[in-house]
């Protein structure tokens, strides 16, 4: 195609789904560009491969920050997906939707995107294996796994421990409550990861008004008038153009998104300048409001056998291999975090602030090139991490030059403000005291990381500040607001100021949401589907 009806940037969760809803009509011509390739990648497909791509150039962006004070002067690592299905083909697979008041929040400036508005989104958007009710959607193009069986054991003692800490067991974070602790829901079928490339992508494109063009990297969008006309895109060493006679549609993330529009004249107008970009549009908030979850991991060796015994040895590999490719199950058929939570670290919270993830594993030895998920450490091991869900810290993302395949600088600010440290000093106390309950401290031989002599709360800032990092929810750069001196695109996720172009994706968040970010990246496409639809002539 040289000419659409509309054009989506990004091949990602949020785009996936605008690629099938905008299509599924047989009324309009969409062309769907995607910088990288295919998602039909072995260790993409199988649930705990992941680890293998959190390195790979082949399917991986591969970012990292500027160095962080926040985090000891660290450049943290920003694996941030290529490929179809964008994060969705490389990410943990946890299917959170994030806690109601959050949407309220969202709603408040921007109408449609309350919590009613976007439950009966999800509703419609999911088949939950767990049957539908009040909450859970059945019979849509998303089916979730409630992952109930095949548990490793020392799940049903970390949520006996955290009951006993005053954390009540949740039988579904996306129900009636989020608060408590329990199983995490995953976007796995089959015993493979169901990616929104898997469950929107793939049935859209056998669409004959859906062309998918991988390999493409969008270098600007092309504006006449006030307009956004088209796109300009490099592929196999070639500068192509593509017009749009409907919209152009960034879903490209976070990062791609707020840099795909400064390197087409729209963002802080001064920098623009100073890279010879012609400015459109001077908005400086695009790139502005980064809002990222930080985490971090306390580990501990074990008295009984850990997913360790079972991945580090070859002949235990071979036998999760053959549990895997036989009866579709054991380890390799699932994420690593089983289980979770969420709970206040202040009794007078009116919502949880922290989420946790368990791991019946450990992975305290680094190996090169790769996050070690299928060779763990050589003793039982078992890891409680947890993550900010509320953190006010904010960072940006900017242009270093005017080339699309430079990679932007990114100030992710972690722990800038004194709400931040305060939140996870309570937080990684609750971690011990999780432990030193009677369901886990008599499985628990020793604290290895920060380790026992790790006690006042100096250490304890010093060691999140130098352990912690990205969980990867990197959000808000081109936030959603009725105000145009603070946002970047209205409620219809229409740019301001600006005919033709909209922002779909976690880019336009108003606010980071309690939780993964992978369901409301998705529920932004479908939503944003909505709109376009909405306002096609």
């Amino acid at each position: 195609m040289d000419e659409s009806d509309y054009i989506i940037v990004g091949a990602g969760s949020a785009g996936c789904v605008l690629a099938e809803r905008l299509t599924a009509s047989g009324k309009h011509r969409v062309a769907l560009l995607e910088a990288g390739g295919t998602d039909r990648r072995f260790y993409v497909q199988l649930p705990l491969g992941y680890g293998k791509l959190f390195y790979d150039p082949a399917v991986n962006w591969l970012y990292r920050t500027e160095p962080d004070p926040g985090l000891a002067g660290a450049r943290d690592h920003w694996p941030r997906g290529k490929i179809l299905g964008g994060s969705s083909s490389i990410n943990a697979m946890v299917w959170i939707r994030g806690h109601r008041a959050d949407y309220a929040d969202w709603g408040r400036e921007n109408p449609g995107w309350g919590w009613e508005d976007c439950l009966a989104a999800y509703r419609a958007m999911e088949d939950n294996e767990a049957g539908g009710d009040d909450w859970r959607g059945t019979g849509g193009p998303l089916f979730i796994s409630a992952n109930r069986s095949g548990l490793h054991p020392l799940v049903r003692s970390y949520v006996d421990a955290c009951g006993q800490a005053g954390l009540a067991e949740n039988p579904d974070f996306n129900g009636a409550a989020q608060e408590g602790a329990g199983v995490y829901q995953m976007t796995i079928r089959n015993a493979r990861r169901n990616s929104a490339a898997r469950a929107f992508l793939r049935p859209a494109m056998k669409r004959a008004n859906l062309a998918v063009i991988t390999g493409a990297l969008a270098t600007r969008v092309l504006v006449e008038g006030g307009r956004a006309v088209g796109v300009e895109y490099r592929r196999g060493g070639e500068t192509r153009i593509l017009r749009a006679r409907g919209e152009v549609i960034l879903a490209a993330g976070a990062v791609n998104s707020p840099q795909l529009l400064q390197l087409s004249g729209i963002g802080p107008g001064a920098l623009l300048q100073g890279l010879g970009i012609p400015v459109v549009r001077d908005n400086p908030n695009v790139g502005d409001h980064l809002s990222d979850h930080q985490g971090i991991n306390y580990t501990w060796s074990m008295t009984v056998p850990t997913y360790n015994d079972e991945l580090r040895p070859w002949w235990g590999k071979l036998r999760a291999g053959l549990q895997y490719f036989i009866g579709g199950g054991g380890p390799l058929a699932k994420s690593i975090n089983h289980g979770g939570g969420f709970f206040r670290t202040r009794a007078d919270l009116d919502r949880p602030n922290m989420q946790l993830y368990f791991q019946a594993f450990s992975t305290l030895i680094p190996r090169e090139g790769e996050r070690p998920l299928l060779t763990p450490d050589p003793w039982s091991g078992m890891s409680i991490g947890l993550s900010n869900c509320r953190p006010t810290s904010r960072g940006q993302i900017r242009l270093r030059t005017a080339r699309a395949e430079d990679h932007p600088a990114i100030a992710a600010n972690a722990f800038s403000t004194d709400n931040d440290v305060e939140e996870m000093l309570a937080a990684v106390k609750f971690l011990r005291r999780i432990a030193a309950q009677p369901a886990m401290a008599r499985l628990i031989r020793e604290e290895l990381r920060p380790g026992p002599e790790v006690v006042t709360d100096e250490a304890l800032i010093a060691d999140f500040r130098k352990r912690s990092g990205t969980v990867y929810h990197p959000s808000c750069t081109c936030r959603m607001g009725r105000d145009a001196s603070a946002s970047v695109v209205d409620a219809g996720l229409r740019v301001h100021g600006m005919g033709g172009l909209r922002v779909i994706d976690a880019s336009a968040f108003p606010n980071i949401i309690a939780g993964n970010t992978n369901a409301p990246a998705m529920l932004m496409g479908w939503k944003g589907a909505e709109a376009v639809l909405r306002d096609a002539v």
